[in-house]
């Protein structure tokens, strides 16, 4: 007898902070994949899992920063890597960067990384993700010890490591993360990526070249101080995962702690940040 499974499909407002939050909470309970949508998440688990009062205690749904929803379907026999095909298209930054999952044909691009999208989130396919990347692409990273902080699937830290960045220190809060990092630089061939699943109190006499903080505005703006005490002198610090309006906090963080701006890039009111010190 085949499972059936429940697919909820939330709606999420703003959408990229509420669906990183809403799929840690969600893999606390018995869901088993999550799939990013054009207006939140849609989340899976097995019927026989489900009981009354599941969604009671989510942050995201109680919340009053975020607006949310969600309808029910109920499905038979999930074919995971079907859902997935669906969902995942490989992206292309400026000609340079592929990134793809292992179903995906290879390209000539000079740096191509495969991602096993597992459970949908960090894939790179977010704006913030390929501004990230132009960052890295547009820099020389050659032995520059490196920190990839909320490293997601591990693709920034991949492509430093790729770029010729050395050693490298990957850290992320969530266990599917951590796990999933370890995959996916054994699946590219990377063995200098070090990966640790814990937030920035990990980050005690650490020192490097190259900090890249893809995570949230208010992550950042609590962790920035941490950040900047593992900075080596004239170390460059990457930061993306926030909305043009969030800049002055960001900037204004940044500045008090004796950082210097550099350089700005935009897409679709997703910005990225690029600092030293």
């Amino acid at each position: 007898m085949s499972n059936i499974y429940l697919g909820y499909h939330f709606t999420i407002e703003p959408k990229e902070m509420g669906s990183e939050i809403l799929i840690a909470e969600l893999g606390e309970l018995p869901f088993e994949s999550f799939v990013e949508t054009d207006f939140g998440v849609t989340a899976y688990i097995q019927k026989s899992l489900w009981h009354e009062g599941l969604l009671d205690d989510l942050f995201v749904l109680q919340s009053t920063e975020f607006t949310a929803s969600y309808t029910v379907e109920e499905i038979e026999q999930i074919n995971w890597n079907e859902a997935w095909e669906k969902n995942f298209d490989p992206i292309d930054v400026d000609g340079i960067c592929h990134i793809r999952a292992p179903f995906h044909a290879k390209t000539e691009a000079q740096f191509d990384i495969v991602i096993e999208p597992k459970m949908s989130f960090g894939t790179g396919h977010h704006e913030t993700t390929h501004m990230m990347i132009q960052h890295l692409l547009d820099m020389d990273v050659q032995g520059k010890s490196t920190l990839d902080m909320g490293c997601g699937t591990a693709i920034l830290a991949i492509l430093a490591s790729m770029k010729g960045a050395d050693p490298i220190d990957a850290i992320d809060i969530d266990n599917w993360c951590y796990l999933n990092s370890i995959e996916n630089a054994e699946r590219n061939q990377i063995a200098n990526i070090k990966v640790y699943e814990g937030d920035a109190s990990m980050l005690v006499n650490q020192k490097y070249d190259l900090i890249i903080a893809n995570i949230n505005r208010n992550i950042l703006l609590n962790d920035m101080a941490a950040y900047v005490q593992c900075m080596n002198p004239n170390a460059v610090l990457l930061l993306s995962g926030f909305y043009q309006e969030d800049i002055p906090a960001i900037d204004a963080c940044c500045t008090e702690l004796g950082l210097r701006f550099v350089k700005k890039l935009e897409r679709n009111n997703w910005v990225s940040l690029k600092y030293v010190n």
